[in-house]
């Protein structure tokens, strides 16, 4: 965990301008810096920086943030990648928290296999240059297409005939047998031969998306039916394949600024499409695609593009993708390659943009794909037809959002001429049976987990398989929130980035737009001197007040507290950091970068969405700011608590109808008098008639 006391430090230290500066060319305009965003296309720029808020804000695709969320947006790093970033940057020593004797072992451990495979990972792409590797495996890939570039970039490699060449190597090297038998690449007899896992065979590294070498693809090149195709490596503490994707470090940044992932299945699919030149591409590295893998491209866009082979298996891989992508709430296309081609294929045969026309051009969504798919086989049989229009709903159910399915329905609905509303309830039976099988689902896991918490007769070990409540063995279940970034590299218990924010609580919307103003001058202004006229009943001979201290001061008086959850959590976490002697900048950096994301939220928006440089820049040139303040201000505060009277008096009146006493009667006629009164001085203040 790195300490508070250093997140602090490096947030205090980080300089927006410095920071954008390192992945974008900056140009002074005013107070502010702008330049062509660097997360969407375009040519006139719209992307600003103010050094003096130390935020970031694109006016074309609505980006924001501070410095620490512009490493993390643009470099697709965890909040703690970033923080290490910028302490690197700024020459602050990072020091965690101490490790216990068992997390030191983990972590050495772990850290031993990953070294191991990246030992292996060079290996193999230096067998390349030897006559073996040139003459078998250099020459496949480059009948293949694949230019050097490419064999270099990804790592490619040869897995010697002998079967030991790897073994002895790395034992020559000081590695243990035992991280090369626990990462896969070699396997122990009990005669005690070590042997490789991997032989004969060229080599496809798998990366995380880190880019750490974590595991293996090695294809044969024999034509004997007898040996495998391909040999992967197994599971293992570094490497789950249903949570990794071949090409995922090279094509997560293009990911998340084109914001769309193309997905395909094999290796060489990868490989030829970033080659051409379409570097967005990934592949689910010849496994069903698993929602895990889905979750891990949902890091970096919602929007997936499925472009499986054009034959029977592909289709058929591509429909069970549809259901994964759509119910993790992502949106889905699907494109089909003409003449049972794969993408390898179409990349080598076409050029850069003929490929990306095609993709543009045939792009379907599932309704789409599906009918054209399925309707020629219904033809003109009611059933089959029937059968088609229910499975569409079917897909449609699985779609969390309620607003995007109601506009699939009605899309469906209008595609096959049939009533909207029959639509809508084959959906909504589908998705309540849906709703209960997932509780059953979590029912079942919660009662394993359970289980697995109790001690077992005699003090036995826990088994490694669990029984389900039907008797199935099933193995032990994994959180549905855990996402391990690196495939089980250490996972440091940071802050939360802003990027991550929570629900912001509005329980009376009435009060918002006062407390969200007020809220506002004090985040945006809290330090700034107060400088009323001597005529106004805020002035105080030889005082000086701050915005913050003013409105602080006035709801004190009049024992008055926010009444919106979000915006008083705000508001007491910003009066914390001030009265610890924090400038109003570096509480604005610590509210930015909260480890609540409720706070975060608040922040960003008050902080960053209203941040309109060209108003503000028109506004200070009509108005000072000292001059704003004192107006708008008391202004604000007035219009709140005249807002609060309103909500009192409601309140009154609504209890004066249903009380039958007669004495209470009269108190609250006297209380909604006495308000009443309040309320018209409040209004006569404000000049409001």
């Amino acid at each position: 965990m790195i300490p508070h006391e250093t997140v602090n430090r490096i947030l205090d230290s980080s300089q927006i301008v410095d920071v954008v500066g390192d992945f974008v060319t900056l140009k002074k305009r005013g107070s502010n810096y702008i330049a062509c965003c660097p997360f969407h296309n375009e040519k006139t720029p719209s992307f600003s920086v103010s050094a003096a808020k130390g935020i970031y804000k694109c006016f074309g695709c609505g980006k924001s943030g501070t410095a620490v969320g512009f490493v993390m947006e643009h470099e697709n790093m965890s909040y703690t990648e970033a923080l290490k970033y910028l302490a690197k940057k700024y020459h602050i020593e990072v020091v965690e928290k101490e490790e216990s004797a068992e997390e030191i072992a983990q972590r050495q451990k772990h850290e031993s296999l990953m070294l191991v495979s990246e030992f292996a990972g060079k290996f193999f792409h230096e067998n390349l240059q030897t006559q073996e590797g040139q003459t078998i495996a250099l020459a496949y890939f480059r009948s293949r297409g694949l230019e050097d570039e490419t064999i270099r970039k990804f790592g490619l490699g040869w897995a010697p005939l002998s079967r030991k060449a790897l073994a002895d190597a790395a034992r020559g090297a000081g590695y243990k047998e035992e991280f090369l038998i626990e990462t896969g690449l070699c396997i122990k007899y009990d005669d005690g031969r070590l042997v490789d896992r991997f032989y004969d065979r060229v080599i496809f590294p798998v990366h995380s998306a880190s880019g750490r070498v974590i595991a293996f693809g090695g294809r044969t090149l024999k034509t004997d039916k007898t040996v495998a195709k391909y040999v992967n490596s197994p599971e293992t503490e570094i490497y789950v394949k249903s949570r990794s994707l071949y090409g995922i470090y090279f094509a997560k940044n293009e990911m998340a600024r084109q914001d769309k992932c193309i997905l395909v299945e094999g290796y060489l699919d990868v490989l030829s499409m970033h080659q051409l030149g379409i570097s967005n591409v990934v592949a689910s590295s010849g496994t069903s695609l698993t929602v895990e893998q889905v979750r891990l491209i949902r890091k970096f866009t919602n929007n997936v593009t499925i472009i499986y082979d054009g034959d029977g298996a592909g289709i058929k891989a591509a429909l069970r993708g549809i259901g994964l992508v759509l119910k993790e709430g992502m949106n889905v296309k699907i494109v089909l390659l003409p003449d049972g081609q794969d993408p390898d294929d179409f990349s080598r045969r076409h050029t850069l943009e003929q490929v990306q026309d095609y993709i543009v051009r045939n792009e379907q969504d599932f309704i789409n794909f599906k009918t054209n798919l399925l309707l020629g086989e219904a033809a003109n049989d009611p059933i089959k037809r029937a059968n088609l229009i229910n499975d569409i709903a079917d897909t449609i159910a699985l779609i969390p959002d309620a607003v995007i399915r109601a506009v699939y329905v009605r899309t469906c609905s209008d595609k096959f001429e049939i009533d909207e509303r029959l639509m809508t309830e084959r959906v909504a039976a589908t998705r309540t049976e849906m709703l209960l099988a997932d509780k059953k689902q979590r029912e079942r896991e919660e009662q394993r987990a359970s289980r697995s918490q109790q001690p077992y007769p005699g003090s036995q070990p826990h088994p490694t398989e669990y029984q389900s409540p039907d008797g199935m063995d099933v193995p032990p279940p994994m959180p549905d929130d855990y996402y391990p970034e690196d495939y089980g590299e250490p996972v440091y218990d940071a802050i939360p980035p802003v990027q991550q924010e929570g629900p912001v609580v509005i329980n009376e919307p009435y009060l918002e737009p006062c407390e969200k103003e007020l809220l506002g001058f004090i985040l945006e202004e809290g330090r700034t001197e107060l400088q009323f006229d001597v005529d106004s009943k805020y002035y105080i001979e030889g005082e000086d007040v701050n915005v913050a201290e003013f409105i602080d001061g006035i709801l004190a008086d009049d024992e008055t507290d926010f009444v919106n959850l979000s915006f008083r959590k705000v508001y007491e976490t910003y009066f914390q950091l001030y009265d610890e002697g924090l400038t109003q900048q570096q509480i604005q950096t610590r509210l930015l970068n909260s480890m609540d994301p409720e706070i975060a939220a608040v922040a960003k928006e008050l902080l960053i969405e209203k941040y309109q440089i060209t108003v503000k820049n028109y506004e200070q040139s009509l108005t000072a700011t000292s001059t704003r303040l004192v107006q708008y201000i008391p202004k604000t505060l007035l219009a709140y608590h005249c807002k609060k009277i309103e909500l009192i008096l409601k309140d009154l009146t609504a209890r004066l109808t249903v009380e039958q006493d007669p004495d209470r009667q009269i108190e609250i006629l006297a209380k909604i008098s006495d308000y009443n009164r309040a309320r018209t001085k409040l209004n006569n203040e404000l000049g409001r008639v």
